[in-house]
């Protein structure tokens, strides 16, 4: 396995994009470690952790994640709000925080409808929801005494006793776009789901602001040029069965301005199958949903969206191996 010495090697973040690596939630809990280290030991900026049903819980990744890293910035995304109370979710975040000052960022969302169904915490109004889970939360991680009484949000003198001397950001994982008006009011920005593509960037932007933080998912492969061939094709075939999202209509807003927007729509319908259809989207049209190709393809991407605005970019480094995707991409922050 190569080893890279980031403080020879790592390409300085003022002159790449920033670059982060999401841990695979099927990751099983005993290679958390290793995996992480790894990150850190490629140079990587970010890794962003991953709280889906019925896998792992986000808090002890990322709590796992920042013990064992010294330098890593660490990213909990996202805490579904019906399913914890904001006063002991920043209990949490603070002792997070307080342990690892500088180096947490918080994710929040209303979390996937059919897994509130299946756990009971469907409410009404998420967006009523949201709004007041991330003021108490960042009020509480201020220090501050908080008090309210609204639709969902409960609190009578609640205050931390050991409150963090550095908030994290509070990002919303959210995509329609009525949560994020909510996201514009209420929280420092904006976690964005994969694809992340410079048109969904100019969208958002133009609903949260030009001052908001946004954190982008991609989805990523990197191959390396085989017997001197490139290895385009096999990166593109690699993160062709994580594209199935381009069939799902909750993944609507980021797709909808991209300029082959009705052929995707045209061409999902024509197709049999999801699968069908998965499978034989266009090259073109799989490089623009993905982080995909050779390593030079790969940075030109992550700089043609680091240019519409985001922060930083997280990738779901995709393959049966998820050791070896990850090594796969070190070029990307190793030019």
């Amino acid at each position: 396995m190569p080893s890279y010495d980031r403080r020879v090697s790592a390409a300085p973040p003022e002159t790449r994009p920033r670059v982060g690596v999401i841990v695979p939630p099927s990751l099983p809990a005993e290679r958390l470690v290793p995996f992480v280290r790894r990150v850190e030991e490629l140079g990587f900026d970010e890794l962003w952790v991953v709280e889906d049903c019925f896998l792992h819980g986000g808090v002890a990744q990322a709590a796992t994640a920042l013990a064992v890293t010294q330098r890593l910035d660490v990213g909990l995304g996202v805490l579904p709000v019906g399913a914890r109370n904001v006063a002991y979710a920043a209990l949490e975040v603070a002792t997070l925080a307080g342990l690892h000052p500088g180096r947490l960022t918080v994710g929040v969302g209303h979390g996937m409808a059919s897994w509130n169904d299946q756990v009971g915490a469907t409410v009404a109004s998420p967006l009523t929801l949201l709004g007041e889970y991330l003021d108490a939360l960042r009020a509480l991680l201020r220090g501050e005494e908080v008090t309210t009484a609204g639709r969902y949000v409960a609190l009578d003198h609640v205050r931390l006793a050991h409150p963090p001397r550095t908030v994290p950001p509070l990002l919303a994982g959210v995509r329609g776009p009525r949560s994020m008006e909510v996201a514009a009011q209420h929280a420092d920005g904006v976690l964005l789901a994969e694809p992340t593509t410079p048109e969904y960037v100019a969208s958002v932007r133009s609903r949260v602001g030009p001052d908001a933080t946004l954190v982008a998912y991609q989805v990523a492969s990197v191959a390396p040029e085989a017997d001197g061939a490139p290895g385009e094709a096999a990166a593109i075939g690699a993160v062709r069965p994580a594209l199935r999202f381009v069939a799902d209509p909750a993944w609507a807003p980021h797709l909808v301005d991209l300029p082959f927007a009705d052929d995707l729509a045209a061409h999902v319908a024509a197709a049999g199958s999801v699968d069908e259809a998965v499978a034989t989207l266009p090259a073109a049209w799989v490089r623009q949903l993905a982080v995909a190709g050779t390593a030079e393809q790969a940075r030109t991407r992550l700089a043609e969206v680091a240019g519409a605005g985001v922060r930083s970019q997280a990738l779901y480094p995709v393959g049966d191996d998820p050791a070896a995707a990850l090594d796969a991409l070190a070029p990307l922050v190793h030019p």
